[in-house]
Parts: C-alpha cells; structure tokens; sequence
C-alpha cells in the first residue's frame, strides 16, 4: 500500500484497488459521445449533399405535379367530358362556332378557368334550391295595365286598350308619367309598375301552343332574332339531364322567318331548330327592332310566368355551358339572384354617353336628355358600385325571376323605351336607384368563357308602321 499526502493529509492508496470500473466507465461514455456526434453529423452531411447535388429536380417534380393537376381539373371540368347533347347543325364551323375549349386567366401567378363550373355528373346531381328569404324591401311587384288595375306579378294575361301619344310608349308599354316613375323607386313592401303587355291591342302576339309550353319552363335559355339580322346558334355543352329540365326558346319575327327558310333553315312541324323551340312573334310594338328585341331580354318574367330562373344570351352569341352548372356557378355558389358581365372597356355611365354618340349609336340630343336626366336626379359619375364596375355588358344576363331582379328589369325597360335603347346607359342608374346589392358582376373573360361570340350576320330590318302594333 502506498500513502501520499493532499495539503498535509495523508492519504492512503491500496495498489490492490484497480481504477478499472472507472476507467471502463469512462471509456464507455466517451465512445458513446463520439459515436453519436460521429452517426449525427455523418447523417446531416449526407443530407446536405444530397440536397445540393439534386435541388433541380426536387423543384421541378413538385412544380411539374401541381401543374398536371391544374390542367387535369380544368379539362375535367370545362371540356367535352361525359355524355354531351350532340350538335344538330350540320353546316361547316366558321370563326368561333363551336368551340368548347375553356377560357382562362392568370390570378396572382397561377392559371385558373374563368369559369369554374363543375363536373357533368356533378351538375346532374344538381336540383334547383328552394328559394331563400331577401332583404330586399320589395316583396310584391304589380304590374299596371289598361284596365287601370295592377294585377299579380304570376299573371301573364292582357287586358283592354287605351290610346296613347304617339311616342315611344304606346299600347304595350303604356303611358308611364315622370311621377309615376319616381314611384318604382320607392321601397315598399308591394309596388305598382308599368312592365311591358299593358294592352291587348298592344302587340307581341304569341300563338296559344306556344304560350302554353311556355308556361311548362321552370328554367329557360331565351334569344330572339327580330328584322332577320341574325343567324340561330345551337347551343352546345350541356348534358342531356340538363336539355330535359332546361328550355330554349328563341323568338323570331316574321322577317327572320323568312330569311331563315330562303336559306334552307325553316322550322320544323314540332316547332323546333335543332334544341330551340322557335316562338313566333307578331305585331311586334315598335318599329325599331332594338326595342322590340328589349322584351324577351328583360321582360322574361313576364313571357315565362312560371320560371324560376332565366338565361338571355343575344343573337350574336353561341351559348356553350351547360345551363343548370351555369346557374350554380353563377348564381347559388354565392348566393346571388343576378348575374350579369362588367363593361369591357368603361366604368362610368358619362362615358359611356360620349362613346355612343361617338359610334353613332345614338343621336347627341338623346343621350344629353337621357344624362341629363340622371344628373337632376342626383346620378354622379360614379365608376364603381359594390366594389365592382358600375356599367355592364348585358349580352347575357343570368337571373332568378325574385320581386327584386323582376322590378329591376321592369325599371330598366321602361327606361330604354323613354331614353335611348341603349341598355348600359340605364342599368347603373336603376341598380344604383334600387340601391340592390349582391348582384354578381362577373368579369369580361367570364362572359367569354360562356358564349363564343359570332357577331351581327346582316343588319337588321326596321318594321314599317303598318306592320307594327297600333299606337
């Protein structure tokens, strides 16, 4: 045994004791420490490696995926995918006719559909929703006619006749004074308006068969082709589930008529071309065929008593959506009652004024009268309603027939018959007076996404007094 001695204390120290645990102990714990120091590091070196060396493709694999995903869901959706109604018209495409390829747009750096309707087979699961409580004042629209008492809005009946000046209102529209006017805009509960068929004299005669299938329409898609300017375009893009709850109505004139049979195109014995039942119209109530084209385009209600919900789409246009996803698109995904496009190229009302003088499309001394009218009645030129543009484009127009969107075309009608016909100029003034929110302002690419635009074949062919309604 061996002594030493710590700060003058001895110390005894056996040469028997071996400081073996010790040391192993020791050992044990340093080459744990280095081994997971030394397996950690390796790892995370290897790691980092592998990241530089492959970066490229962990960038691309994920972008290449999200892509073939974005392009998977918009031809699923928007292209010719599950059982289509087959076209009818045999004649050669030309320009845009027939197209059903989707339009899309670049938001916040991603490519999306302009309109993001849903799957075939989804639509056809679609039943049309039960209508839902407004906040809109208004809950009853009346409708005024010659007789001097308002009738129902689900009354589609004419009455007895009364003269007129000889202006631009007459036996269809009635006499509208510039009180009675004022009055439309008066928030009440139940509201007395004058909206088109005031007289039986007054003209837009439909045969008995055509009325009673028009009466059948819980949904409608409506065109009309007046002064035959117009071709007649099937409409493509729907499923069969949808042609069966959906009708299509267009309305001709006799001149249309006419020129449609002297190029082969005559109507068949059941009433229809192709997917349209053709709905004769005579006596139409104005000589000029813009205004007499204002009835079915705003007065749908009036001519499909019992629809719900209506689809305009001008002459000019190809409807190329399914009917029944366009309403659910539109309309029942947020809760709107109206759908209509923004101007493509204006927002303000007053400058809408000046480019229609510009292009002729009507006299400097109507626009004035019509502008100046909006400015008395407190109209600014506001470019911006609801956080959208505050003018429209209306070649289609997508509605549930509500007291609301009902008293708003009415209002608007009665306006293109006192001003000039053309219908942007007025709509910003009746949404603004109307003060009706909700409605859907849908983007220009929107609307180019559900028609494919053929525009005017031939101008169209004003009717000489003798053929229109007696004033």
């Amino acid at each position: 045994m061996a002594s030493s001695s710590f700060k003058g204390i001895a110390v005894s120290v056996s040469d028997e004791e071996s400081d073996e645990p010790a040391k192993v102990r020791v050992r044990v714990r340093q080459k744990r420490k280095k081994t997971v120091i030394r397996v950690s590091g390796g790892i995370w070196r290897r790691i980092v490696r592998k990241v530089v060396r492959w970066w490229p493709v962990l960038i691309i694999l994920p972008t290449f995926a999200v892509l073939f995903f974005e392009i998977s869901r918009v031809t699923w959706k928007s292209g010719d995918v599950g059982k289509k109604v087959e076209l009818v018209d045999d004649q050669k495409p030309h320009g845009n006719l027939n197209r059903l390829d989707p339009t899309t747009r670049v938001v916040n750096g991603v490519r999306e559909p302009c309109l993001k309707i849903l799957r075939p087979e989804e639509i056809d699961r679609l039943e049309f929703p039960e209508g839902a409580e407004s906040n809109f004042p208004v809950k009853k629209v009346l409708y005024k006619s010659a007789s001097g008492v308002s009738y129902d809005a689900g009354d589609n009946v004419t009455l007895l006749h009364e003269h007129t000046d000889h202006d631009r209102f007459n036996l269809f529209t009635g006499k509208q004074t510039l009180h009675e006017r004022e009055e439309c805009f008066k928030m009440e509960e139940s509201v007395s308006v004058h909206c088109g068929f005031y007289s039986e004299m007054g003209g837009f005669r439909i045969s008995g068969d055509d009325k009673s299938f028009m009466q059948t329409c819980e949904a409608v898609v409506s065109t009309c082709a007046f002064g035959g300017g117009d071709d007649l375009y099937q409409p493509i893009g729907m499923t069969e589930a949808s042609l069966r709850r959906v009708c299509y109505v267009a309305f001709w004139d006799e001149v249309t008529l006419a020129a449609q049979e002297a190029e082969g195109r005559g109507v068949g014995g059941d009433g229809m071309v192709g997917k349209w039942r053709v709905v004769l119209v005579r006596e139409l109530p104005f000589s000029d065929q813009r205004l007499n084209g204002k009835i079915p385009k705003m007065l749908s209600h009036r001519l499909f008593p019992r629809a719900r919900y209506s689809i305009w789409v001008d002459a000019k246009s190809q409807f190329r959506r399914d009917p029944v996803g366009v309403l659910e698109a539109l309309l029942w995904r947020g809760g709107a009652a109206l759908a209509i496009s923004e101007h493509g190229a204006r927002s303000s009302v007053f400058d809408e004024g000046r480019a229609v003088v510009k292009k002729n499309k009507a006299s400097p001394q109507e626009v004035e009268l019509q502008l100046t009218q909006y400015r008395r009645d407190g109209f600014t030129a506001v470019k911006r309603f609801g956080g959208k543009k505050a003018l429209a484009e209306a070649s289609v127009i997508v509605r549930e027939h509500t007291a609301a969107t009902n008293l708003l075309m009415c209002v608007w009608f009665n306006e293109v018959v006192r001003f000039t016909s053309r219908d942007q100029l007025s709509f910003p003034y009746v949404l603004r007076r109307l003060n009706l929110f909700g409605v859907n302002m849908f983007p220009v690419c929107t609307r180019k996404d559900l028609v494919n635009s053929m525009g005017h074949r031939r101008k169209a062919r004003p009717l000489p007094p003798s053929r229109t309604a007696a004033h």
